[in-house]
């Protein structure tokens, strides 16, 4: 207890500090029924693991004209990316779907490869996962990234997205999991509170809410030893990275496409990962809740089942 004290006195008098940082800057929408809608996701593995199956759920949904790319460090923070950029380092793995298939560009990309490649519509942030839900570590660093962005991105008009990333499994090792003192439920709530204070402090707006999609998932039968987790905080190739992958679809595509993640026929077919048409029902509810709800799991059922409407 008084452990928890301490750390929540220490984030309280940090955040008052990282204030004098944050600043707003100009944001834009998702565009609405564009030729080709862009979206580049800057990060690490859990940026991975949320763009994962957007292919998939592309083709099924008959969708053809979406450009997606990554940009990959393992483990990157907003830190790193900042130095990365000013020290033009080839240290990012670029990977890119123009046909809803993943494809490997460089594997020595800069951070500057990928801004500039195409006119992104959509650029998606991260912290990294074991300081996600400590704010004082996005500023400056989130400050200065859309910095780099806005000013090397072709589109001037790009929309400045965050992915809310999840809480590691209760049984994680992670290292950085003593940082909330190997709680899942204390490092989601400090998640939740790290993203709320961003979008208070800053122009962010979307928020892809994979962490709320992920923790919601956990409360149903799908949930395994290890949390929809394959060693404890990256995502199961199976429900997990699907319900992400949801999450990404629901904020990022069906609004600009006038679409649904629900009833989407992806069910990963053919792979080893295959879900039943049931598993991936839920795993599609559990994304629409988040996007309706992003920072906290609904317990209560939701507006047409049973007559509830949510609160």
């Amino acid at each position: 207890m008084k452990r928890t004290l301490r750390l929540l006195l220490t984030i309280g008098v940090s955040l008052v500090c990282v204030s004098l940082f944050a600043q707003k800057f100009p944001n834009y929408p998702i565009p609405q029924q564009p030729d080709t809608l862009r979206i580049l996701g800057i990060g690490n593995s859990f940026t991975d693991d949320g763009m994962m199956y957007l292919p998939e759920l592309l083709e099924a949904a008959g969708i053809r004209n979406v450009v997606l790319g990554r940009l990959y460090i393992a483990g990157c923070s907003l830190e790193r990316h900042c130095r990365e950029y000013a020290g033009n380092a080839p240290a990012y793995i670029y990977y890119k779907s123009a046909s809803n298939r993943w494809e490997t560009v460089s594997k020595k990309a800069t951070l500057l490869d990928g801004i500039t490649d195409e006119r992104w519509d959509v650029v998606v942030l991260q912290q990294s996962s074991g300081k996600s839900g400590i704010y004082p570590t996005y500023q400056p660093w989130f400050g200065r990234l859309v910095e780099i962005v806005r000013w090397n991105c072709p589109n001037a008009g790009a929309c400045i997205a965050w992915q809310q990333t999840w809480a590691y499994a209760r049984n994680s090792q992670h290292r950085d999991f003593g940082r909330y003192e190997k709680n899942q439920q204390l490092m989601y709530r400090g998640i939740v509170s790290s993203v709320e204070q961003l979008m208070r402090e800053t122009s962010v707006e979307v928020v892809v809410p994979s962490g709320t999609a992920i923790q919601d998932l956990r409360s149903t039968a799908l949930c395994d030893s290890l949390d929809l987790t394959r060693d404890g905080y990256h995502l199961n190739p199976g429900a997990g990275r699907y319900t992400a992958a949801c999450a990404w679809f629901q904020t990022l595509v069906a609004p600009a496409f006038g679409t649904n993640v629900a009833g989407n026929g992806c069910r990963l077919a053919g792979t080893p990962h295959e879900l039943t048409p049931q598993e991936a029902e839920a795993c599609q509810e559990a994304a629409r809740r988040a996007c309706i709800r992003r920072f906290s799991v609904w317990t209560e059922p939701v507006a047409g089942e049973g007559g509830t409407a949510a609160r």
